[in-house]
């Protein structure tokens, strides 16, 4: 049983630090204050080739494992990009994993490789306004004609959908009165993001302003059936292959923005004199950034073993569930001790936390909420009854 990283790993880490190193605090504040893309962040990581860190190295990927992606984006959260710089990439590590495991040759070839090298961008489109995480209730419909689908229905919550070309949304082709089950007769597409036919509406948010959160409104939109993932009304069970990974890659990254936060309280602490003394002196200060320190690290750990489990090919839904579930609370919890740390000047910009206090709030509420993780441990792995 070995915790420490391998050399490889090490490596990747401090060259994704590197890149990092390039885009500091202001950077991210003025791209929050703007309400801008980070497309010169997003750029610099494609030319490294990180975008393709999980794809095939058969269509320019680097090959690598969830756990390597976790180490990735960790990084870029605990850099202070926080998650403006990790939302601008990750959906290419997650999102694309159904192709990665279901598409044809053909597909990846086409789909992929554009991603890795920056060129295109895209995003998950499968939360919709009125079922919430109940994903078999979806009521976007795809209906076949000839050899392509019509696409109608809204999708919300949906990131980067303003700058975004592609999209891998999940609609209906069978009523759900007509099949057996009802995570049957949903199917998966990887599709162009076709503006004449998708109203991307933006959502006014809180925080990560410098990544967009969308409502989407679709009107008979046309996918060929040659974007279509795998076979039609298999979707549901394709989408899993990127929620693992997903959930395993947020813990990562509320991980790093409680590091973040943490690294500046200790550092402030240090320098603040008052009373003739620093105020990093007092047990007051000392014991509550103790104590973060000791929930992230318990939460790093558990994000580390369920992304070995998923790169081992192993059941790992309860430990990317339970990483989640820490790595965001151990993560907010983090950020508001620093702002407080701080005092006032905690609710200052110029000293972001208050940034990454904001920011924290979205690895704790999506993509699942805190009780429907509490709803699934103590089903799936207590054997308790379910309760909705």
């Amino acid at each position: 049983m070995d915790f420490q990283l391998s050399a490889e790993q090490e490596a990747l880490r401090e060259a994704i630090g590197r890149i990092c190193a390039r885009f500091g605090d202001d950077y991210w504040l003025a791209k929050d204050r703007a309400h801008s893309f980070p497309h010169e962040f997003h750029q610099a990581l494609a030319a490294d080739g990180w975008l393709g860190i999980c794809m095939p190295e058969a269509v320019g990927g680097a090959g690598l494992g969830v756990t390597e992606a976790a180490v990735m984006m960790q990084e870029i959260a605990q850099s202070g990009a926080a998650m403006s710089g990790a939302s601008a990439v990750h959906m290419n590590i997650f999102g694309p994993m159904p192709v990665v495991v279901h598409g044809t040759d053909e597909q990846k070839a086409r789909m992929l490789p554009p991603l890795i090298a920056g060129r295109e961008r895209a995003c998950f489109a499968v939360t919709e306004p009125n079922t919430g995480l109940d994903t078999t209730q979806l009521r976007t419909t795809a209906e076949k004609r000839n050899d392509r689908y019509i696409v109608t229905g809204q999708k919300v919550w949906i990131s980067t959908a303003q700058v975004a070309d592609r999209m891998l949304i999940l609609a209906r082709t069978t009523p759900l009165d007509q099949v057996r089950k009802r995570s049957e007769g949903l199917s998966l597409f990887y599709t162009k993001l076709d503006r004449s036919r998708v109203e991307v509406r933006e959502i006014p948010k809180m925080g990560r302003h410098a990544v967009d959160s969308n409502q989407l409104f679709i009107d008979g939109l046309e996918v060929p059936e040659e974007d279509r993932i795998g076979e039609e009304g298999k979707g549901f069970d394709y989408i899993l292959h990127g929620l693992n990974p997903e959930r395993i890659l947020v813990a990562a990254e509320a991980v790093g923005i409680g590091f973040a936060a943490i690294a500046r309280a200790s550092r402030y602490a240090k320098e603040r004199v008052v009373f003739g003394r620093p105020i990093g002196q007092n047990q007051a200060i000392q014991h509550p950034l103790a104590a973060c320190w000791m929930q992230l690290e318990a939460a790093r750990l558990m994000v580390m073993q369920a992304a070995w489990r998923y790169d081992q090919g192993m059941p790992c839904g309860a430990e990317a569930n339970a990483a989640k579930y820490l790595a965001g609370e151990a993560g907010f919890n983090a950020c508001q001790q620093a702002v407080m740390t701080l005092g006032g000047y905690g609710y200052a910009q110029e000293y972001h936390l208050e940034r990454l206090l904001r920011e924290s709030f979205i690895p704790r509420i999506a993509p699942v909420s805190p009780q429907l993780v509490l709803c699934y441990i103590a089903e799936r792995v207590l054997g308790l009854p379910r309760s909705y």
